[in-house]
C-alpha cells in the first residue's frame, strides 16, 4: 500500500464499521477499500451524468403554469 488517507466517521459508522469487521474476518480498512473499489467500478453508471445542465429552455419550465401538472 502506498497512499494513506485519514477520514472522520460518525460514531455509529465507526461502530457498525468495527461491528462488521469483527463479524467477517475482514479489517477495517479491507472493507474501506473494498467498498472504493466498487464504488470505482460502478463509475461509468452514471455516465449520462455528463449531459447535466447542458439543455437549453426556459430556466423555470418545471415552474410555470401547466407544466407541473400530469
Amino acid at each position: 500500500m502506498g497512499h494513506t488517507l485519514t477520514i472522520r466517521l460518525t460514531p455509529e459508522l465507526a461502530l457498525w464499521l468495527e461491528d462488521y469487521a469483527k463479524r467477517t474476518g475482514v479489517s477495517q480498512g479491507q472493507i474501506v477499500r473494498d467498498q472504493l473499489e466498487r464504488a470505482k467500478a460502478g463509475a461509468d453508471d452514471r455516465e449520462f451524468l455528463r449531459l447535466a445542465g447542458t439543455v437549453d429552455g426556459p430556466k423555470d419550465l418545471s415552474e410555470r403554469k401547466g407544466f407541473s401538472q400530469p
